[in-house]
């Protein structure tokens, strides 16, 4: 089949759990069927990178959008406008032009759109469109409106979380068939617009990239946190960690210490001064150190509250055969069993007291990692998210071309 598909991001390098996600399954995918590939970009120097998609692309076109999302423009454009600001910050000139350019040839069988802040972009068509949602917008900056957001600036904001809520459904209900990325994610997609048919095809990893870990035992104590910095959700859940969880292991384990580790860290954060506190700056394409952190470290923490997110990091920490206690939120969408597959606890006491837990007890932290890593090559390996996502594409063009 030839399917056009749309980004808002180029997929390549893998620094953030989209480009993660669309990277892996072009791979897969690209062996059944033939992908023209329309991205965003926010630097021209991103071009660089096309000649690394072109591997697994027909032809890839790239748009830039404005280089910061916190322009004057945008920001009065949103103001001033019924769309939400993640739409307006992700408009780039020529796209829509581009996309009806494509589909005018009459080439293609399926629209593909990740995320649906690209769909303004594609024009009325009668081919299937897949819209598939890594997250739902709405809640996750819901939340931060509610947790995080000054006080003087959440009625402004939450106009534009309606806003956001009103797009999404808006764009589910334009789309041929949507699809999640966990039960979860279904769930509250169904609650807002009862009777859509929602698939879900999760996230998976590279089983191939990770260091499995074959000691629990080791002297050295350190508790592990790897994000992208970018997203609301992980500066909260680094916060929490340092400063709510982490005290409490220290009193229980002298000398463990706390890896906070990736991209675009907030100064804020490197500006801790602790004695305890490792904080690892890595760059985009730096995924050797990222993988030797996941092997090197004794518990993985994840300490997420709000909704959102691809829960990538977690996927990686099984692969690595690394323990993982986690909030229940953190590890949402992974089939996994408290208990059987990681460690669930939603205050900071107790995820502290079962970080302590495993690093006291190398037997329950070996159960807990071969148990997940088993878990991950049975049901999140990117080849099985590739064949789902193909059974879907051979599903939508066989019903259309009845």
């Amino acid at each position: 089949m030839k399917i056009l598909m749309l980004t808002p991001y180029l997929p390549y390098p893998d620094s953030s759990g989209g480009q993660i996600r669309t990277q892996n399954l072009l791979k897969h995918l690209c062996k059944h069927h033939e992908i023209t590939l329309i991205s965003l970009i926010k630097d021209p120097k991103e071009n660089e990178n096309v000649k690394y998609l072109l591997k697994y692309c027909k032809k890839v076109l790239t748009f830039q959008r404005s280089r910061t999302p916190w322009t004057i423009k945008n920001i009065l454009k949103t103001g001033f406008s019924f769309d939400p600001f993640l739409i307006v910050r992700n408009y780039a000139p020529g796209v829509k032009e581009a996309v009806s350019k494509e589909l005018g040839t009459g080439e293609y069988d399926l629209v593909h759109a990740e995320t649906f802040y690209v769909m303004p972009s594609i024009p009325k068509t009668d081919l299937p469109i897949i819209l598939v949602d890594q997250t739902i917008e709405y809640l996750v900056y819901q939340h931060y409106v509610n947790e995080t957001a000054p006080w003087f600036l959440r009625p402004l904001l939450q106009i534009d979380v309606e806003k956001m809520k009103y797009s999404e459904r808006y764009y589910w209900r334009k789309a041929t068939q949507v699809v999640a990325v966990s039960e979860a994610d279904k769930n509250e997609m169904l609650k807002i617009e009862p009777g859509m048919h929602v698939e879900i095809i999760p996230n998976g990893v590279n089983l191939d990239l990770f260091k499995k870990k074959s000691r629990w035992d080791t002297k050295e104590k350190s508790v592990l946190q790897i994000s992208n910095f970018k997203w609301l959700q992980n500066v909260e859940a680094a916060h929490v960690l340092i400063e709510k969880v982490f005290p409490l292991v220290r009193e229980k384990v002298p000398g463990v210490k706390l890896w906070i580790v990736g991209q675009y860290i907030p100064q804020d954060i490197l500006n801790l001064k602790d004695k305890d506190l490792i904080i690892k700056s890595v760059a985009v394409d730096d995924s050797a150190t990222l993988v030797k952190a996941w092997h090197d470290a004794s518990v993985f923490a994840s300490t997420i509250k709000g909704p959102g997110g691809t829960r990538l990091k977690n996927l990686a920490a099984m692969a690595s055969q690394l323990p993982i206690v986690s909030t229940k939120v953190g590890v949402e969408g992974l089939m996994v069993e408290d208990k059987k597959h990681v460690l669930i606890g939603n205050s900071p006491q107790k995820m502290a007291e079962l970080i302590v837990k495993v690093i006291k007890s190398p037997a329950l932290a070996k159960r807990l990692a071969l148990t997940t890593r088993k878990h991950v090559e049975e049901n999140f390996d990117w080849r099985i998210m590739a064949e789902r996502l193909d059974s879907l594409y051979k599903k939508l063009g066989k019903n259309e071309k009845k």
